[in-house]
């Protein structure tokens, strides 16, 4: 399975009121492991930064003049993430931006949904820790990823940390494998069950007298303060 993990960093909230993609960055997966393979560019928005979005990412618009368009890397950025599974934190926001950005470019280019599938992982963490904070900073706290070189949002170290955080995030137990091999199956036709043989008989300790009657003595203080004990009801 490929996947892409993938932030952007933009001009601004809204592309609605013009705010364009400035930075692209995304880090390869496949089979879940990170192949080194990155897609990492800077845009040239053609419009003034906000300086609300500069103090977030630091990136500035004296930064960005000599970049290239997003016309200029959009086939690139395309033929990258096609076929892949996106796994983006917050995915309606970068989401938006892409599309947006794919319609200003024309040339009929398809939407993010008819090139990729798209996975959220914001989504997914509030189901796994329903009732926490669930941005990037608390998961890196909580998965216990290391982000402390990160002193400005920036699209593909973003990615880069997304992406542990997405692996601790989604890395319980997996399938226990039955089924898939018949060299681990027993005679009854079980699989993926090891059977230990001629296995010593366990040792049983028993109470003493002694303990019996301390035991005893517990539970007589236990049903002095209770109104029923149900442990001490006869048998049916």
């Amino acid at each position: 399975m490929r996947q892409i993990v993938l932030d952007t960093e933009t001009t601004g909230i809204n592309p609605l009121d013009g705010h364009r993609i400035i930075e692209i960055g995304c880090v390869e997966m496949i089979d879940r492991k990170l192949t080194g393979n990155t897609f990492h560019v800077y845009i040239n928005p053609q419009r003034e930064i906000e300086q609300e979005a500069i103090n977030v990412h630091g990136i500035t618009n004296e930064f960005l003049e000599d970049k290239p368009k997003f016309v200029d890397v959009a086939d690139a950025f395309i033929d990258f993430i096609r076929g892949a599974e996106l796994v983006i934190h917050n995915a309606p926001f970068d989401v938006g931006f892409m599309d947006h950005e794919f319609k200003l470019v024309g040339r009929n280019l398809p939407v993010t949904n008819d090139i990729c599938t798209v996975l959220d992982t914001l989504a997914l963490a509030r189901k796994i820790r329903p009732g926490k904070k669930n941005n990037l900073d608390a998961l890196c706290k909580a998965y216990h990823v290391d982000n402390g070189h990160r002193t400005f949002h920036g699209a593909l170290l973003d990615s880069e940390i997304l992406a542990d955080v997405y692996l601790f995030m989604t890395g319980g137990q997996g399938a226990l494998g039955l089924g898939h091999s018949d060299e681990s199956a027993n005679d009854h036709g079980e699989t993926g069950i090891i059977r230990i043989k001629d296995k010593p008989a366990l040792k049983v300790i028993r109470a003493s007298a002694d303990e019996l009657a301390k035991h005893q003595l517990y539970l007589d203080g236990i049903e002095k303060k209770s109104e029923q004990v149900i442990w001490r009801k006869p048998p049916q």
